[in-house]
């Protein structure tokens, strides 16, 4: 089935979910991980515009797959995603999880490097789980 068709089939309900997922999966992480000045939130390490990018990756792909979902066939796998994403974006010294289990120092020296990495692998992990929900959703269109 062509994307076009399936596209075709969702109903205005899951298109306004998953647009509704994607505003607001990108303002609350925006806002948690302080990407941009807020009051409740302030950053110690500076913030890029490949954070803001990956962040509106991880929104737009969790709205998509919001929007083909099939219910009550849910995969872990966005989820998982999410957070490796959120991680990655965050800034490490002001996520106290990080802090309290590895330290300030070691976050700065190790974290900090391949911390961009660390939001496009959840990027891609949930880029698998789109696909992957795709490709279910197709095949049981068909049938």
């Amino acid at each position: 089935m062509r994307t076009q068709a399936i596209i075709q089939q969702l109903s205005y309900k899951r298109l306004l979910a998953g647009l509704a997922v994607m505003a607001g999966c990108f303002v609350t992480l925006g806002t948690v991980a302080a990407l941009w000045e807020n009051s409740f939130f302030i950053r110690m390490t500076p913030a890029g515009n490949w954070e803001i990018a990956l962040l509106a990756m991880l929104s737009m792909l969790s709205g998509i797959y919001v929007m083909i979902r099939r219910p009550l066939c849910s995969d872990k796998t966005i989820g998982v995603g999410g957070v490796i994403g959120f991680l990655g974006i965050a800034c490490p010294v002001c996520n106290k999880i990080l802090l309290l289990a590895f330290g300030s120092e070691l976050l700065l020296t190790y974290f900090e490097p391949i911390r961009l990495y660390v939001a496009l692998f959840g990027v891609l992990t949930i880029t698998w789980a789109v696909i992957s929900e795709w490709s279910k959703y197709e095949t049981a269109s068909q049938t």
